[in-house]
C-alpha cells in the first residue's frame, strides 16, 4: 500500500487523531496547520510511523499557502489520494447583533474558504495524477443539521460545507473523484473541553455534555477512506451517544 494523504488542522484534536489513524494502517500523511510546532508533536505522537509523514505550516485561508502545501505534497510524493478537510475555527458564543466582522470573516476564511482551497488543489491533482481520482472528506460537523445558541459564523460555514461537499461530489464523478462528509459531535478536544463545565442549551439553561474519545472519529475517518473509489459514504455522524442533539435535548 502506498497512499497518499493531506490532512488539515493536523497538528491537534481531530486532524491528529485523524493522521494517526492514517498513519497506523500504512498510510503516508501529509500534515498541515498554523503552528510547526503543533505539527512536529503530531510526528512524535506517531513514534516510528512519523517517518511517514511531511508536516508544512499551512494558512488554508490563504490561496498561496495551500498552493504550495500541495506542490510540496507533489514533489515528495507524486500524487494524493486523500484529503481530510478539517482546518477550522469558532468564535466567541454571543448574540447575532454582537457578533463582530473580524469574527465572522475569521471564521468564514477558516472554515469555508480553506475547505474550498484545499479541496480544489486536491480536486486538481486528483483529476491529472494517473491512477486518476481520489477522495475528499470535509469535517462538516453536527452544526451543519443544528446550531448552538451564538455560534452564527460556525453554524453558517458548516451549512456551507453540506452544499460543498455535494458539489464536489457531483463534479468530480466523472474524474473517479469521491467526496463525503462527517458531521462530528462533542469529540474529546481542547476546543470542547468547556463542555465539561457545561455550556448554554437552546432552552437558555447551562449544561454539562457528554463527550466521546477522539479516536472514534480517526477510526471513522479512515474507514470511509478505505473504501475503494467506486463506494462512497456521502455523509456519516458520529457523537457522543448521549450528547443532546436527538430529539428535544
Amino acid at each position: 500500500m502506498n497512499k497518499i494523504a493531506v490532512v488539515t488542522g493536523a497538528g491537534s484534536g481531530v486532524g491528529r487523531a485523524a493522521a494517526l489513524a492514517l498513519l497506523g494502517a500504512g498510510w503516508k500523511v501529509a500534515l498541515a496547520g498554523r503552528r510547526a510546532d503543533a505539527l512536529e508533536a503530531t510526528i512524535a505522537a506517531a513514534g516510528e510511523n512519523g517517518a511517514n509523514c511531511l508536516a508544512v505550516a499551512t494558512d488554508v485561508g490563504d490561496p498561496a499557502s495551500v498552493a504550495a502545501l500541495f506542490a510540496a505534497v507533489k514533489e515528495k510524493w507524486g500524487r494524493c489520494d486523500l484529503l481530510f478537510n478539517n482546518a477550522g475555527r469558532g468564535s466567541p458564543a454571543v448574540d447575532f447583533d454582537e457578533i463582530t466582522h473580524d469574527d465572522w470573516f475569521g471564521v468564514v476564511s477558516a472554515n469555508l474558504n480553506g475547505a474550498f482551497l484545499c479541496a480544489q488543489e486536491a480536486y486538481r491533482m486528483m483529476k491529472q495524477q494517473d491512477p486518476q481520482g481520489g477522495r475528499i472528506i470535509n469535517n462538516g460537523s453536527i452544526s451543519a443539521y443544528a446550531p448552538r445558541p451564538g455560534s452564527a459564523p460556525y453554524t453558517a460555514t458548516k451549512h456551507a460545507i453540506s452544499g460543498l461537499t455535494k458539489s464536489i461530489s457531483l463534479d468530480g464523478r466523472k474524474w473517479n473523484i469521491a467526496c463525503g462528509q462527517l458531521d462530528i459531535g462533542n469529540a474529546a478536544t481542547e476546543m470542547t473541553q468547556r463542555m465539561t463545565q457545561g455550556v448554554p442549551q437552546a432552552n437558555g439553561s447551562m449544561m454539562v455534555e457528554p463527550r466521546m474519545d477522539v479516536r472514534h472519529v480517526g477510526e471513522a475517518v479512515l474507514h470511509m477512506a478505505s473504501l475503494p473509489l467506486e463506494a462512497n459514504i456521502q455523509s456519516m455522524t458520529i457523537m457522543a451517544t448521549k450528547m443532546p442533539f436527538i430529539g428535544r435535548g
